[in-house]
């Protein structure tokens, strides 16, 4: 036994660098984490293992992502533990083991699950070896963990958005338990980071700097799923990224419900600015990108530290979901339509190149034709290069959803018409105005319909495809932007190399 790891005496440093294979998992398991998850998936790998030899073949995982970039994030996560345990990752849900990563913001988005789960009974009946879980947001729902217990009996494992990181010791409890394991929290104080990562990209990655959500916007499920705004430690965000650039990402995304409100709560509380400017010092980060602004939180000094910066990027997602004052302030925004515009007025003043994106609803409680016609004001004078129209989703326990007032279909349907063409209209007007410039573009994939070109991003977020191949993934290069297509541009590589 002198050859196994006791991971009670392996630091955090280590625990990357260990042989899973090596691991003792004939002692109890550590109290403290993440040895503890590195313990379970010691344990897991020897059952996969065996199981890998009793069948005579691999065994297939798949991850499947519904929602937002946090979500994404936390994908990548539950892939990287998979794979550390043995199963080989594949895009297919006829796997072996399938988990489902939920969103809840909309109703379609748990309806689409339960189609999904549908599919996933008739597969696991040609499959007896197969195993389905679910998590995420839309397992913190009570009424949706009572509907998955008495119709999706299949289902092996649940659990919700505060305790992912413990992904690990839950497949552990799944593979020795004979029915359904759930384990849903409904808080926590908990941040548990240094676990395995699958990138879906090797030159870009999001990086979750803060988790939950206190603004308690009234249309909103998140702060009830995600629980209250819990902020990591600067260093730690820190030292996480520059792991990150010596592996070769160039591009960071900095993942928060409401990253302007980061640092708040921290015992020695920082700025949300004061962080990227310490990010912006990370040799090899080129470029800082950051989701999602509340306006109401937006300060000068972010402002002030973007328009200096050469690292992030010109693109502010800068969410309006009304331009009505009346249904903002229904709505819970804490801001006024004159506050937004003035926000908006002096951002595109300060940074003139940049480029601003949205979110709208359209049909929520109350709304007029005269509160949709402000919206279109707003859309008008801002001039937004995207927006994510949506139509409002009625979420069961928020307050709106006990409003009066309920808009009927057809005029919702009017509305959203009308806001969706202005939308569109001024969208192109503002991704046409680049047409005829050089821009650099960071190269992320071959493209899917013509595999002679490439797809890159510009800083401010817009979509390129010009010639080139497989050894430009991961670089910036210039890029002539020869004709816009709408929202993309077709382009031309341009001689001179940055890189």
């Amino acid at each position: 036994m002198d050859s196994y790891i006791d991971l009670k005496n392996i630091t955090v440093e280590e625990l990357k660098q260990i042989d899973l294979d090596r691991v003792n998992v004939n002692c109890s398991p550590p109290d403290f984490e993440p040895q503890r998850q590195y313990y379970f998936m010691a344990k897991c790998r020897q059952i996969v293992k065996s199981e890998r030899e009793r069948l005579g073949r691999p065994l297939y995982a798949c991850t499947v992502t519904f929602g937002c970039q946090m979500n994404a994030r936390d994908s990548e996560k539950l892939s990287g533990i998979l794979e550390a345990v043995g199963y080989e990752l594949t895009e297919t849900e006829e796997a072996d083991f399938v988990i489902y990563n939920t969103c809840t913001v909309r109703d379609n988005a748990n309806q689409r699950v339960y189609g999904r789960l549908g599919h996933i009974s008739s597969l696991k009946k040609k499959n007896p070896h197969m195993r389905a879980a679910l998590c995420g947001c839309m397992m913190q729902e009570p009424s949706v963990i009572e509907k998955i217990r008495k119709s999706y009996r299949f289902v092996d494992l649940i659990f919700g958005t505060h305790n992912i990181f413990k992904f690990a010791e839950l497949l552990a409890n799944m593979f020795e338990a004979r029915g359904m394991v759930a384990d849903i929290w409904e808080n926590t104080d908990r941040i548990v980071e240094e676990l395995p990562v699958e990138r879906k990209y090797p030159f870009k990655s999001g990086i979750n700097i803060m988790f939950g959500c206190n603004n308690f916007c009234s249309y909103c499920i998140v702060p009830y799923v995600r629980g209250r705004e819990r902020s990591r430690e600067m260093e730690d965000i820190l030292k996480e990224i520059r792991a990150l650039a010596d592996d070769g990402v160039v591009e960071i995304m900095l993942l928060g419900q409401n990253v302007n409100s980061y640092g708040k709560n921290l015992k020695e509380p920082v700025s949300f600015a004061r962080l990227i400017q310490e990010v912006e010092k990370i040799p090899g980060i080129r470029r800082i990108r950051f989701m999602t602004s509340h306006p109401k939180d937006l300060s000068d000094e972010l402002i002030q530290v973007m328009k200096h910066s050469t690292k992030i990027c010109r693109h502010l997602h800068l969410p309006l979901q009304s331009g009505s004052t009346r249904i903002l302030e229904a709505m819970n925004r804490r801001y006024t339509k004159e506050q937004y515009l003035a926000l908006a007025d002096k951002i595109r003043r300060e940074i003139p190149d940049i480029s601003i994106t949205t979110d709208i609803i359209v049909g929520f409680p109350g709304e007029t034709k005269e509160d949709v016609d402000e919206t279109i004001d707003v859309i008008k004078k801002v001039g937004y290069d995207n927006a994510f129209t949506f139509i409002y989703s009625k979420r069961t326990g928020t307050p709106a959803a006990a409003m009066e007032n309920q808009v009927e279909e057809e005029a919702v349907k009017e509305g959203f018409d009308r806001v969706l063409k202005v939308v569109q209209d001024t969208a192109r007007e503002r991704v046409s105005a680049f047409q005829g410039r050089t821009m650099d573009a960071l190269v992320e994939e071959i493209n899917e319909q013509d595999p002679e070109f490439v797809t890159g991003r510009l800083s401010n977020n817009t979509i390129v495809h010009f010639k080139g191949d497989q050894s430009l993934i991961g670089t910036i290069v210039p890029v002539y932007l020869k004709e816009c297509h709408g929202f993309y541009y077709i382009g031309e590589r341009e001689d001179k190399w940055k890189n």
